[in-house]
């Protein structure tokens, strides 16, 4: 029997069913003749806007930091160029232009002072020290406190340990030496006992352990104000959320308030590496006499009797010109760690 005249049959009458069309747009392809997996988008960088405009838009702010960056000018950058007479045999008398040009020698004549290399050995231990034991103590406290509930019992904490922040050094060493002493309160209880009295303020062998606990006693107070600042940055939604996972205080520290101070931590780790050279000046320069210059002279007290004790100031300024590039140097590096540790660090290139 012949099919309907209603059975399906092909346009073209020949019972096959055609193919689908193909598309009309050609496709692109790459030199070579091998077709192109993805057409890539054009993305272009949007271009800043000139100088001017933007010196027109921010003329405000610009006027805002201008006294701050007059006062880096006056007090920072134009007293650099005067490490020009680290290259000269300086003379106060003659002045920059007068004095006469001695190249590197200043140089080679600090760099075979036994004494400078004593200075420097010291600075480094003495910051070893303080990095060691102060730099934790800071975070510690401020954790402490944040952990106290009573809000006015935490503005009486925080106003005592900031109060000696506010001493100056002279009354720092002067309240040691009353308690530590060879005529000071310690001795005394000793002696009122039948003991020999312990002349500490003294004695060689501890003047790291009273440079350090005068630190301490001095500034762990005041270096707990960025700390406290990032844990009150912190979601207290996190705290309540693992105590209700069941975690203790001891855990909720250690994966929730540590993590959060990493970033501040770390930013002042890498301040305290780049000034790992200035570890102060008046604190030994009052205590240099009572345990020697072997133990406590370090790099600015060197500098000081370099330039204003003898009087010379070519080797100060050498000295203090090597401590900043020395100081440069570690900064760059610690902040290159940082990044490797997935932090900002000081700063990051855009």
């Amino acid at each position: 029997m012949h099919g309907s005249p209603d059975s399906a049959r092909t346009g073209d009458g020949t019972g096959r069913t055609p193919h689908a069309p193909r598309s009309a747009a050609p496709s692109s392809r790459k030199r070579g003749g091998r077709a192109r997996s993805r057409a890539v988008p054009d993305v272009r960088r949007p271009s800043r806007a000139p100088l001017r405009s933007r010196l027109r838009r921010d003329w405000q702010l610009l006027l805002m930091t201008a006294p701050a960056l007059g006062l880096l000018a006056v007090f920072h950058y134009a007293p650099t160029l005067g490490n020009v007479i680290a290259f000269q045999e300086y003379n106060p008398w003659d002045g920059v232009l007068g004095s006469p040009w001695v190249g590197f020698a200043q140089f080679e004549r600090l760099f075979t002072d036994a004494r400078f290399w004593s200075a420097a050995g010291n600075t480094l231990v003495i910051a070893a020290v303080q990095l060691v034991f102060f730099f934790p103590v800071p975070i510690a406290l401020a954790i402490l406190l944040d952990s106290v509930m009573t809000p006015r019992l935490r503005l009486i904490l925080q106003s005592i340990v900031y109060m000696p922040h506010f001493f100056s050094w002279v009354l720092v060493v002067t309240l040691f030496q009353q308690i530590l002493g060879g005529a000071g309160l310690f001795s005394q209880l000793l002696r009122q006992n039948g003991y020999a009295p312990l002349e500490i303020m003294s004695n060689p062998d501890a003047f790291l352990f009273v440079v350090t606990s005068q630190m301490i006693w001095k500034d762990a107070g005041w270096g707990t104000i960025i700390f406290l600042a990032a844990l009150a940055a912190i979601n207290q939604n996190l705290y309540e959320s693992a105590a209700v996972d069941g975690a203790n205080r001891w855990q909720r520290m250690w994966h929730i308030t540590l993590p959060g101070l990493r970033p501040v931590i770390i930013l002042l780790l890498i301040l305290k590496i780049g000034d790992i050279l200035n570890v102060g000046f008046e604190q030994f320069y009052l205590q240099r006499d009572a345990f020697g210059a072997q133990v406590s002279e370090v790099l600015d007290t060197f500098i000081y009797h370099q330039t204003l004790v003898t009087g010379n100031f070519g080797a100060g300024a050498v000295a203090g010109l090597v401590k900043g590039v020395v100081g440069l140097v570690l900064i760059l590096l610690a902040n290159k760690l940082a990044h490797k540790m997935g932090e900002n660090g000081i700063y990051r290139r855009a």
